[in-house]
């Protein structure tokens, strides 16, 4: 019974996650936006642990980039959305209290960035401005809108904690 009501939550936070997609404050010109999409795979890590969260960010991940409909390189399917969205996973490895979820939030976004970085910096070189260092470009880039983001889904996540810390813990029947 706990086995499937854990693929059913999974399945509806990447589902929820793919809603949030579509919410967008700023989107990037090459990519990228200012989204609520972290945050149902974020809370899936803190309430199920991190390979439940892992699992939700590669399955998002995965759909996201069948559904975006535009891939510039094979390796971004992997890069920009299964291993980056993947590694907001790592957010379940910490406490479930106030300072944990900062941390791990922080941590598994580190790991989206990453991950980003390192696409746009290897398979999106030519987007640098000419005589830019593809690497600074990408940092540049992927800050952005990756912080802002990372701030109000810690915002969210916190607010949420704040007021029903029983769903965080898996407790809610």
């Amino acid at each position: 019974m706990k086995k499937t009501r854990q693929i059913t939550e999974i399945a509806m936070a990447v589902a929820l996650a793919v809603v949030c997609s579509f919410i967008k404050v700023w989107e990037m010109p090459q990519g990228g936006s200012i989204a609520l999409t972290m945050i149902p795979i974020l809370l899936i890590s803190f309430r199920c642990g991190a390979v439940a969260g892992i699992i939700t960010g590669a399955l998002y991940g995965a759909l996201s980039a069948i559904l975006s409909g535009v891939i510039y390189h094979p390796m971004s399917i992997l890069l920009d959305y299964v291993l980056a969205f993947g590694l907001l996973g790592v957010a379940g490895f910490f406490k479930k209290n106030t300072p944990g979820i900062i941390l791990g939030s922080c941590l598994g976004v580190f790991g989206r960035f990453l991950s980003s970085l390192i696409s746009g910096a290897v398979l999106f070189a030519s987007y640098a401005p000419e005589g830019q260092n593809p690497w600074i470009y990408s940092l540049i880039y992927q800050s952005t809108y990756m912080i802002p983001e990372l701030i109000i889904s810690v915002c969210v996540l916190l607010f949420i904690y704040s007021k029903a810390k029983k769903f965080f813990m898996g407790n809610i029947k």
